[in-house]
């Protein structure tokens, strides 16, 4: 089912009604208020996601039992390494399951395509059950993070299922962790008006990212990437550009209509966006995009490799060099496997390589963690200013800055969007060719553009808040109701076929 879509209209309304006015108001007080609450959440969670096709609630329920099971074993064990391997059982059966269903195809073609041989017979040629990556993920997280002591086994399945298959977030995110999303459906959750006006508030910024800014943008970048070879440079730095911007009103769309869909269910969702494209270099940008993908590296890989601060044996004749390099080593590891986490195409993994690269001066001069700080504030000490504390504008370094990480994100958004390696060599290089720029090619002008100037203009004004519409810094109702029926009118008008989230794919 889809956030976009008709049936999620119908859907939306009548779960939010049974679960706070039938299962909330109305049962207040009585001690199966949660258990009921959170068998609702399981229902129409798999109700949601068997919208696509029933079989895939097979894969889904099978990993919630091999995980839970997994924390119950780990919790219950004395010894040390048998609760290491009941973790590890858990982790090599859902990556087992996210391999065969992924890369199994992937790995076959491109074998057989090294050895010149047919691989059509070895081929399963399976359907990729939509959200397996995130859902894995956030599987394996539990059962690392019980094996660390981070948090206890749950003995509730009903809570740990809701946990797993919590509708807003289940098909592209955010990555959640136990530590934050499984207390949540343990405890009795009350209405919060506050909070759930501001989830509506965030829904609608998330459904214009995605119907009026993204839906826009596709309708001319699938144009041009589908015949590259009939455009002029012009043209194709066009494509890439909204590309760029499609790609985000897209996914962080998703995101913003996630968590504002948990702020109206009393459920805190982690952030997954923090306007990335005003990053003043590329470290930065990483510390914005996709959030709960990053974090994940970070800690379940990065960190256990050594991070920033490895191990270094007594024999080691130059220290300060064997720490750089083990630093530059994890690095590349982390932005290779995340770049395969997208796909099973080798244009993920040199998108990734190539952050990799980006990524590499920042490290060895030491820089990657200059700007922790929201662009344009009065504090720079401050990594999370008020409303009160930022400028209205940049200072010419900082818009120096954030167009340079910008152009580079354009670069590697290209090869992320093309079908192989060799489509990207092709598109780069017409794209670069001095003498093809021209006029590009332009279609829908006003309505290609102008939303991309209403996104960036209020996601600048509220950069320093958790989404674009926040609206702390506006207190006249008629100017914020104005905005709210501005923003409803565009995604009317813009409303189309039913278009799937890119993220859906990974």
């Amino acid at each position: 089912m889809l956030f976009n879509s008709f049936e999620f209209l119908i859907f939306l309304p009548i779960v939010f009604v049974l679960y706070w006015w039938v299962f909330g108001y109305a049962m207040r007080g009585s001690k199966h208020q949660l258990v009921c609450q959170n068998a609702l959440v399981v229902v129409v969670s798999y109700l949601f996601y068997g919208w696509w096709d029933w079989r895939f609630l097979l894969l889904i329920a099978f990993t919630t039992i091999c995980s839970y099971a997994s924390g119950i074993a780990i919790g219950r064990s004395q010894v040390k390494w048998h609760k290491k391997a009941w973790m590890l059982g858990n982790v090599l059966i859902n990556l087992f399951i996210l391999g065969i269903y992924k890369y199994y195809d992937f790995f076959v073609g491109s074998l057989a395509n090294l050895l010149q041989i047919d691989a059509q017979k070895h081929l399963l040629h399976l359907i990729l059950p939509v959200g397996i990556s995130f859902y894995t993920f956030q599987a394996l997280s539990y059962s690392i993070d019980v094996y660390k002591g981070k948090l206890p086994p749950t003995t509730n399945l009903l809570a740990f299922t809701a946990f797993l298959s919590f509708f807003p977030q289940l098909v592209a995110g955010p990555i959640e962790r136990a530590t934050n999303l499984l207390p949540q459906f343990l405890q009795k959750r009350t209405f919060n008006y506050a909070d759930g006006v501001d989830g509506l508030r965030q829904m609608l910024w998330g459904m214009f990212k995605k119907v009026v800014v993204a839906d826009n943008c596709a309708f001319y970048v699938d144009q041009i990437f589908a015949n590259i070879d009939s455009h002029n440079a012009g043209t194709l730095a066009v494509a890439a550009v909204l590309f760029t911007f499609q790609i985000y009103g897209d996914f962080s769309g998703y995101s913003d209509i996630a968590i504002g869909l948990g702020k109206l269910f009393g459920i805190k969702l982690m952030r997954n966006f923090n306007v990335p494209y005003f990053s003043r270099d590329i470290a930065e940008f990483w510390r914005r995009w996709h959030i709960s993908l990053t974090t994940w590296f970070r800690d379940y890989v990065y960190i256990p490799l050594g991070g920033s601060r490895p191990d270094i044996p007594q024999k080691v004749k130059n220290p300060a060099l064997y720490k750089k390099a083990i630093i530059v080593r994890n690095t590349f590891i982390i932005f290779l496997l995340s770049g395969f986490w997208h796909g099973a195409n080798w244009t993920f993994v040199l998108w990734g390589a190539y952050h990799a690269m980006l990524f590499l001066p920042l490290i060895l001069l030491e820089k990657n963690r200059k700007y922790t700080n929201v662009v344009a504030t009065l504090s720079p000490n401050n990594p999370q200013p008020g409303f009160t504390s930022i400028k209205r504008l940049p200072t010419l370094l900082e818009i120096g800055q954030m167009a340079l990480t910008f152009v580079l994100a354009v670069l590697g958004w290209i090869i992320f969007r093309s079908d192989s390696i060799e489509m990207t060599g092709i598109y780069l290089s017409r794209m670069l060719d001095v003498s093809l720029w021209g006029m590009p090619y332009l279609t829908n002008k006003v309505f290609t553009f102008l939303p991309l100037l209403i996104m960036l203009g209020m996601e600048w004004f509220n950069r320093a808040e958790s989404h674009g519409l926040a609206m702390r810094g506006i207190h006249s109702k008629v100017v914020r109701y104005g905005i709210y029926m501005v923003l409803s009118l565009l995604i009317i008008i813009s409303m189309g076929p039913e278009q799937n989230f890119i993220y859906f794919q990974f």
